[in-house]
């Protein structure tokens, strides 16, 4: 179901790409923007790994400083059939964890120092299992696909106003109605993308959830891990967390309720939960 919906949610975001590019009235404008949001989001599949790692101190350890860490993730890797990815620990007393590397060869799964602490070693397995469903699920390539239509779209939408401004497209409209209407349209269709591609992060969290407990075969050690997460997180936020990144985490390290869950790029713990407590039922 998930798979499914991701698809079909990407294939909204190419139908909007489309819609945008040839709602402007210039042609080649959607491909134009179409390549240059593949170059600039293929840059960051290729190298955000070291970007990210690097933005949060990350620091790459040894088997010999956490054997029990390193024998759980060689573990849980021949369970899930993935090569054994690279372990950083980050020095931040907020529990976290998130995976990244463009493919299972090149993974790196990083882990603070609060969750090393806070977690027991089953609900810490259940939270390793996740982020290598995220590895195994290819989750790093899927969201820059969606990253590179949503960004098109946004350059379109931002060429379209800036062309109104100053000559409205060469559109004929004595009244400006139609200028007015097509910025109106672009930035509903900057709005649509952000949230289908928002949509998306949340359905491979959903899928990471259900592939890691199986992984792990503990459902409700995932899900007690989630809670014990979202509780610690609330008294003491991640520094320097970026919406840029918060995708990538296990958890939101960001706070918002209301409209801007609408932008969560994670679904509610409760619902994660209760979804894995369905599955630890059907076991």
């Amino acid at each position: 179901m998930n798979q499914a919906k991701t698809f079909g949610l990407m294939a909204l975001l190419s139908i909007l790409l489309v819609l945008a590019g040839s709602s402007i009235g210039v042609q080649g404008g959607a491909m134009f923007a179409f390549m240059l949001a593949l170059i600039m989001n293929g840059g960051s599949y290729w190298f955000s790994d070291k970007i990210v790692l690097k933005m949060y101190r990350a620091r790459p350890i040894e088997q010999r400083e956490m054997p029990e860490l390193f024998q759980m993730v060689q573990g849980l890797s021949q369970r899930a059939q993935l090569p054994m990815p690279k372990l950083y620990v980050i020095p931040q007393e907020t529990p976290n964890a998130f995976a990244t590397g463009r493919d299972p060869q090149h993974a790196a799964v990083a882990v603070t120092t609060g969750i090393l602490q806070l977690l027991s070693h089953d609900e810490l397995e259940g939270v390793i299992s996740h982020e290598l469903a995220h590895v195994k699920n290819r989750d790093i390539l899927i969201g820059t696909i969606a990253a590179t239509l949503a960004g098109a779209i946004t350059m379109l939408a931002s060429f379209a106003r800036f062309a109104a401004f100053f000559g409205g497209l060469g559109r004929d409209d004595d009244d400006g109605g139609g200028i007015i209407g097509l910025i109106a349209m672009m930035i509903l269709a900057t709005l649509a993308a952000m949230l289908i591609q928002m949509a998306i992060s949340r359905s491979r969290e959903y899928k990471a959830d259900a592939d890691g407990a199986g992984i792990s075969a503990r459902p409700l050690s995932l899900a007690n891990a989630l809670e014990s997460l979202e509780n610690y997180s609330r008294r003491i936020p991640m520094r320097k967390a970026t919406p840029a990144t918060a995708h990538m985490f296990i958890l939101n390290p960001l706070t918002g309720g209301g409209i801007a869950g609408l932008f969560s790029t994670h679904p509610p713990v409760a619902e994660r939960v209760k979804k894995l407590k369905e599955q630890a039922a059907a076991f």
